[in-house]
């Protein structure tokens, strides 16, 4: 664990947060800045800072954090499908620098995430 980090002291629990999935390796709560009715942050238990720092040795804590998201999905409400970002890096506009990923759904999204050029 990171102590200085946001996410870490939400896993420990000293930031309180809306828990909607906890087990062993990952933790997923709904985002207080929510883009869509289901908005919910899914982070390994383990402080990885990015998608850069994935190795041999941290990669079943992401592998598990996939197998959940689609329960996750469905308790954040996400029943016709959702969508899963994650940023990486200043430039990818990461702003917590714990990875993450949000899992976005419950109403139907635009085709594009990107402003037209």
């Amino acid at each position: 664990m990171d102590y200085d980090c946001l996410f870490c002291k939400i896993i420990k629990g000293d930031i309180p947060s809306s828990k909607v999935y906890e087990d062993d390796y990952v933790y997923a709560f709904k985002d207080i800045n929510p883009e869509a009715p289901c908005h919910v942050l899914v982070i390994p238990k383990k402080h990885i800072a990015s998608m850069d720092d994935i190795t041999p040795e941290n990669s079943e804590y992401v592998s598990h954090i996939f197998e959940m998201i689609p329960i996750i999905a469905r308790k954040g409400g996400a029943e016709n499908g959702y969508r899963v970002i994650s940023n990486c890096g200043k430039d990818g506009g990461q702003s917590v620098f714990h990875l993450h990923f949000h899992v976005i759904g419950g109403t139907e999204l635009p085709l594009h995430v990107f402003p037209n050029k």
